[in-house]
């Protein structure tokens, strides 16, 4: 009996954290949809407290990161994204940006090549980040 009540314990404590990180996701991800950047930002911190695997909380926090331009936070929170997901298209392509932006262009290069292998769903980028790195070698040459 005693056995029975900890597994029931057990499963409910579960499925309220679980319940707690998906509503917290939701929530944060709702109040990004309407630029309420502050409040999902906490929202996006408090489910990584909750579950720090989550890749897509950290996503979002780079793309706050990103419009707050804080970049060191931005490129760690990409990082983390895709150490936890290295399939990750939106995270390589923000990364691949921020190089570019540095003139970091061998490192670009490099992610890009990476960006070309996993690309499903972002391939319409690959011409602008080829573009950008050509008009870099234009200039290196000239």
């Amino acid at each position: 009996m005693k056995l029975i009540l900890i597994f029931l314990v057990f499963f409910a404590f579960c499925f309220s954290t679980f319940a707690k990180e998906k509503s917290f996701f939701d929530e944060a991800k709702k109040l990004y949809d309407e630029e309420k950047f502050e409040e999902s930002k906490f929202l996006f911190q408090r489910n990584i407290v909750y579950n720090p695997k989550h890749a897509k909380s950290y996503l979002y926090l780079a793309k706050i990161y990103k419009k707050e331009e804080d970049n060191s936070e931005e490129e760690k929170n990409i990082n983390t994204t895709l150490l936890l997901d290295p399939r990750n298209e939106e995270a390589m392509y923000l990364l691949i940006e921020i190089e570019i932006d540095r003139s970091n262009f061998s490192k670009a290069e490099e992610l890009n090549d990476d960006f070309k292998k996993i690309c499903t769903s972002l391939c319409d980028k690959i011409s602008s980040i080829d573009r950008r790195l050509k008009e870099f070698e234009k200039k290196d040459a000239s």
